[in-house]
């Protein structure tokens, strides 16, 4: 067991408690040989921090012992270690308090060891000695109740099973602080920790949710108060060239001590410091910082608390009388003027915690006093189920974990016009209330580094704004970013999107790529000027062919207009008048109807056109070859031409009946042609309909062509076929020079071309076939004879 272990502080009762405080910070370092038995540490750097946790400890203790409600008759003694801050001297007291390893008389016949008299053991401050502590006295289920320790893994109750908090897990501290960084826009930080299991396990936790939250940290280093010189200066140079502006400290405010010094004598005063509850309403620190680096840190603390009765029971030197601590007082000190850190009271909270541990471990002692026999009298199963509320009105409970409910307060540093530093509080953080409410800032003002009233900027790269999208930089965090502008179809709405959104087919995407326009729907209409044109070719071919009739009918019974069948020429002019108005369907917005009409009509109207002139120059052929006229004559009399201009308009319309029951034409919406428009046509449903009935077109007017070729020299002053033979030549020019144009045109352009053709094959049959008849009949009415149809000479 080594040399025996003397408490500082100690007080006998019936049942005693344990208490392990730092009443030392460091000690002097050894060399040792272990040649022979190592000499105890020499603590050095005295903690007045310690003293007062002590203090908290002994004002619960006399408070209890003079309630007559908790404990009557009882009497509570302590026994109060020093641990020096040392992980290895916390292990050694803490078994002492497990075995009551005090000093007993040489010739004493009592064992070495002793069944323990602890019932609980109320320390320590930091977490690594609270985890060295907690594993070696969990075998023996003494409960350890510890005011500061707040590293997440001593929730951990398979490693840790006797271990208790009155202050919440820095997992939620943790997570607070990632929020709390969030909330004011800063993407880009530093983060410095303790070299320990406090430090490491905090900034752990917080580089997990800070990922989460699109939060990068450009370094995160670790500090111990014992670094070397050389480690300070390596950190103080990393912070020196980084480009970020915010510092997160994860730090107990004992190093914070030591840091605070380097940071002093380099004038780093332009970083915003976010801190953790363990220095960040701790007023030794602020005092230490005269260079003001600190001014405007926010931070998390304890949720402010007062403990009657507590600041003057530390103001009474006697509580610290004991023959074994070294520390020995007269009791008539005053300590009403003295300014130092073991008058401020700026810990209160912390001391509030220490109250509350000793409460909880009473209230569990009185349970067990009033059990009957067959109840659990196990202290540490006793105190995980207790629920009280202390004479302030704080209730105390602890989970299944032993942790208590994460609150915080949301601290800011507002230095004052004397140099002081004031601790403000500015919001609350409360893990019990739903996601999005947790976090609360008051309407206070904030003072933020250099006394300035402007939120701090950090970040790696500017945000993204809309219209654009994150790309990440190769080699950098991902808050390292360039913008690159969405491509035309493709949006972002939003800020720093990391996207760009294609726009539905129908829509396109505006100048500035933040929203999807709906696209221009263009097609051939009435209203522009294209439109306007071929509305009036047609409409002036109509009329020019309804012109033409009535000059045919009014001079129906002259001999040019009986020359060559005038009831084909009405029926051609009619049909004429059909191709003209054909044109205007294919004008405007298509429709289901209007797509299967404008085929159907032309198609139709055309070979009713080209069915009448193939059956005038049939006739004229057949007349003018015959040797005898008249059996040719009745063998395409008139009854045989109807039924040719009937058969093959026949034939194509039962090609457009089959083409509609198949696959009609319908209109279609087309995006392909135009990025940022939709081009409104009319599909061909099926293309070899539209092929058949334009070939059938085609092969009667080449047939009409031929025939009239045939009979272009025939004597006649008056040549019919010869008319004819240019009026299928100009037609089969228009639409052979249709099919290239209209495969190649774009959009309405291909419907443009395709009214063209109608149009001008329509008028190369009017103006090649009638307007020739009409000069003769208004202008030149002497050779509208029947002996100058004939070929003959008039006689005089």
């Amino acid at each position: 067991m080594g040399d025996p272990e003397n408490p500082q502080l100690s007080q006998d009762g019936n049942m005693v408690l344990g208490g392990i405080f730092s009443f030392y910070s460091s000690w002097k370092d050894r060399m040792d040989t272990y040649l022979h038995k190592p000499l105890p540490l020499q603590c050095t750097s005295l903690n007045f921090r310690g003293f007062q946790f002590a203090q908290a400890m002994l004002f619960a203790i006399e408070e209890i012992n003079n309630s007559t409600d908790l404990l009557p008759g009882v009497s509570l003694g302590y026994k109060i270690y020093d641990e020096c801050g040392s992980i290895a001297r916390s292990v050694r007291v803490a078994l002492a308090l497990a075995t009551d390893n005090t000093v007993v008389a040489a010739l004493s016949k009592t064992p070495c060891t002793r069944p323990s008299q602890v019932q609980a053991i109320i320390g320590e401050t930091s977490s690594s000695p609270c985890m060295a502590i907690a594993t070696v006295l969990g075998p023996f289920y003494i409960p350890m109740i510890s005011h500061f320790a707040t590293c997440a893994c001593l929730s951990d109750k398979t490693k840790y099973p006797s271990f208790l908090r009155t202050i919440p897990s820095e997992y939620y501290q943790s997570r607070a602080l990632a929020h709390l960084v969030k909330h004011f826009g800063w993407s880009w930080v530093g983060a410095i920790r303790n070299n320990d299991d406090y430090g490491n396990n905090g900034m752990a936790i917080f580089t997990e949710t800070a990922q989460r939250l699109g939060i990068c940290l450009e370094y995160s280093v670790s500090f111990f108060r014992t670094d070397t010189s050389d480690k300070i200066q390596e950190i103080i140079d990393i912070v020196k060239t980084s480009t970020s502006k915010v510092i997160v400290a994860f730090m107990s405010h004992m190093d914070m001590d030591v840091l605070i010094h380097v940071l002093s004598q380099h004038n780093l005063t332009e970083y915003q410091w976010v801190g953790s509850e363990g220095w960040i309403v701790d007023s030794q620190i602020a005092a230490m910082d005269k260079h003001h680096i600190l001014d405007g840190a926010i931070g998390l603390s304890i949720p402010k608390a007062h403990v009657n009765g507590l600041r003057e029971f530390m103001l009474d030197v006697k509580s610290l009388n004991s023959s074994n601590n070294g520390l020995e007082c007269t009791g008539d000190e005053d300590l009403t003027g003295v300014q130092n850190s073991y008058t401020d009271m700026s810990l209160m909270p912390i001391f509030n915690n220490v109250y509350k541990g000793v409460y909880a471990v009473a209230h569990a002692l009185h349970n067990i006093l009033k059990c009957n026999k067959t109840c659990n009298k196990a202290i540490l199963q006793h105190i995980k189920n207790i629920y009280f509320k202390t004479k302030e009105g704080d209730e105390v409970y602890f989970d299944e974990n032993g942790d208590p409910a994460a609150k915080y307060e949301i601290i800011n540093w507002q230095p004052r016009e004397n140099g002081a530093v004031e601790f403000v509080t500015v919001g609350l953080y409360d893990a019990s209330l739903a996601a999005k409410k947790q976090l609360h800032l008051q309407n206070k003002s904030l003072i933020w580094a250099r006394n300035s009233k402007q939120v701090p900027v950090s970040i790696c790269s500017e945000k993204c704004p809309p219209g654009t999208r994150k790309v990440l930089q190769k080699g950098r965090p991902v808050c390292c970013y360039d913008c690159i502008r969405c491509a035309e179809g493709e949006i972002s709405n939003i800020t720093d999107s990391v996207t760009c959104v294609r726009c539905l087919p129908e829509y396109w995407s505006n100048e500035r790529r933040d929203a999807c326009i709906k696209k221009e729907a263009v097609f051939l209409s009435y209203e522009e000027i294209m439109g306007a044109l071929l509305t009036a070719a047609s409409v002036f071919g109509t009329c020019m062919t309804a012109g033409v009739a009535l000059i045919f009918f009014k001079h129906r019974k002259t001999p040019i207009v009986r020359a060559n069948n005038s009831e084909l020429s009405f029926l051609l002019l009619f049909s004429l008048i059909l191709c003209f108005l054909c044109s205007l369907t294919f004008i405007g917005q298509p429709s289901e109807w209007s797509c299967m009409l404008r085929h159907v009509a032309f198609g139709i109207t055309f070979v009713l056109c080209i069915s009448c002139v193939l059956g005038k120059t049939i006739l004229v052929l057949m007349a003018f070859r015959a040797t005898r006229p008249d059996s040719n004559m009745k063998l395409f009399g008139h009854t045989q031409q109807r039924l040719c201009v009937l058969g093959f308009t026949l034939i194509q319309v039962i090609i457009c009946i089959i083409w509609l029951t198949i696959s009609p034409p319908f209109p279609f919406k087309n995006f392909k042609e135009f990025k940022d428009k939709i081009i409104l046509e009319c599909a061909l449903g099926s293309a070899v309909g539209y092929w058949a009935v334009l070939g059938y077109i085609g092969i009667l007017a080449i047939l009409c062509f031929i025939f009239a070729f045939l009979a272009r020299k025939l004597p006649d002053n008056f040549n019919e076929a010869k008319f004819i033979t240019f009026s299928m030549l100009i037609f089969c020019a228009v639409w052979i020079t249709f099919i290239p144009a209209y495969v190649s045109s774009p959009g309405k352009f291909s419907v443009a071309v395709e009214i063209f053709a109608i149009l001008a094959s329509s008028f190369g049959l009017l103006i090649c076939i009638f307007i020739p008849k009409c000069y003769i009949i208004l202008l030149k009415p002497e050779k509208n004879t029947k002996k100058n149809m004939m070929g003959k000479k008039a006689s005089h």
